[in-house]
């Protein structure tokens, strides 16, 4: 998700190769320079940025370490204006969060996700309120949403914008609600009429927050779209929508400090766990290179059951990982989000997330035959792969609609998954897995 952007940083400090060495100062920052405007940071932050960054290495000895340590400062106070970060709720619930945008910004996907992530991450009693009639499909695409993340819809296309709003702050208060996202209307650009309606929806819902959705995928028009609404409505944060298409990522370095207004939420994929708290301490830890083990703990913790993850630790250690283990993580592992997601937040682990591209789970040929070949299987086969003689498995490959060939190495790559799991969740386990991720890596960020 920020690959460009982690790459412009390690060649950067790359070409530091020596202590007190003026002229490798700077060829790191103009090597520096020269990534981060192509990546879309806006130059006025780039300029300083580079002067911040220059002026402490040499004050402190120039060297990869005050570089480093000088470069995560400074991006660190980029990425930090005054405002809440994350999600912060109401004192007295419920949090009411006005969705605001223009069209085709993905502001009604990201009403969806962000009520899938307080439901999923922070248990919290979610109602969606469909204040959107201006985009005639904007109410049936809030109700297929709902229906997927099962989280509750209020909406009645008869009714106007502020009625809508009136009925679902009753509801959610007799109800006991923890949150009411109300999903606005949009423009494919920015009108009185617009304005004039969000005015009278916010006098009405009286907000907690107001939410600007922004097209990471316009780069400074999102800036400058966000400017305009904070002036004319007021916003208290932006989540950045479509964020895994933009390859550059340099949009979400200066657009806080552009506009202002914390950077709240970024989208980091198409299914609806692809949304992620922008914390900005944890996502320089990820700009450079480090991971970010506190965001993939929360989601994990979430959607992972102590219990199960015990007893699953268990049979791995027994060397009893069978077909519906198997199944069963691969269903939680979607609730998590894309596989190019999770591992970013992994130290030394973003070079495998950039190969991975955007592997997805549901649709990925390699998946889909494996549940193909496991669903052709008898319950105690699944139970106990060891049953699986050559006539079990040709009976097993026909209901595939698979090659034996097919088969027995799917059934090979299986044994000996389980086999090296059971080895790293023993004694020393750790180590080998972090020695295994540096081979992978190369030896991860230079330092």
């Amino acid at each position: 998700m920020f690959d460009t952007l982690t790459d412009s940083f390690k060649n950067a400090i790359g070409k530091i190769r020596f202590h007190d060495d003026e002229k490798s100062l700077k060829k790191a920052t103009l090597e520096l320079k020269k990534s981060l405007l192509k990546a879309d940071v806006h130059h006025k932050v780039v300029k300083e940025l580079i002067a911040v960054v220059e002026r402490e290495t040499k004050a402190n000895g120039i060297g990869k370490d005050n570089f480093l340590r000088s470069l995560q400062g400074e991006l660190t106070r980029i990425l930090t204006v005054e405002g809440n970060q994350g999600f912060v709720f109401a004192s007295k619930p419920p949090t009411v969060v006005m969705m605001i945008g223009l069209q085709g910004s993905g502001k009604t996907t990201t009403t969806g996700k962000l009520a899938n992530f307080l439901k999923e991450q922070k248990k919290k009693k979610v109602l969606i309120v469909a204040a959107d009639l201006q985009r005639l499909a904007a109410v049936e695409q809030l109700k297929q949403i709902s229906s997927q993340i099962e989280v509750e819809l209020m909406a009645d296309e008869s009714a106007t914008p502020t009625d809508i709003v009136k009925t679902a702050l009753t509801k959610a208060k007799k109800d006991l609600y923890d949150v009411v996202l109300i999903d606005t209307a949009g423009r494919l650009a920015i009108d009185d009429e617009l304005m004039d309606e969000l005015a009278e929806i916010k006098k009405v819902a009286k907000p907690d927050e107001l939410f600007y959705v922004a097209d990471a995928m316009t780069g400074q028009d999102a800036v400058r779209t966000a400017q305009t609404f904070k002036e004319k409505i007021g916003i208290t944060g932006v989540i950045l929508s479509k964020f895994d298409g933009d390859g550059k990522g340099g949009i979400a370095l200066g657009l806080a400090q552009q506009v202002g207004t914390p950077l709240r939420f970024i989208g980091a994929g198409e299914k609806m766990p692809d949304i992620e708290q922008f914390i900005p301490d944890r996502i320089v830890g990820r700009l450079m290179g480090a991971g970010d083990i506190e965001s993939l703990a929360e989601k994990t913790s979430a959607v992972i059951d102590e219990k199960q993850a015990k007893h699953l630790t268990q049979k791995i250690k027994k060397g009893q990982f069978n077909f519906n283990d198997f199944l069963e993580q691969m269903e939680q592992m979607k609730k998590l989000g894309s596989m190019k997601s999770i591992l970013s937040m992994v130290p030394g682990m973003s070079g495998m997330a950039k190969q991975l591209g955007d592997m997805d789970l549901d649709n990925s040929d390699e998946i889909n035959r494996i549940k193909a070949l496991i669903s052709s299987m008898t319950p105690k086969e699944r139970s106990n792969p060891d049953l699986l003689t050559n006539t079990r498995k040709r009976r097993i490959a026909t209901g595939a609609g698979l090659g034996q060939q097919q088969v027995n190495r799917i059934l090979k790559q299986f044994k000996n998954a389980a086999k090296m799991a059971k080895k790293l969740s023993g004694k020393g386990g750790m180590k080998q897995m972090q020695d295994m991720m540096q081979q992978m890596q190369g030896g991860g960020f230079p330092r």
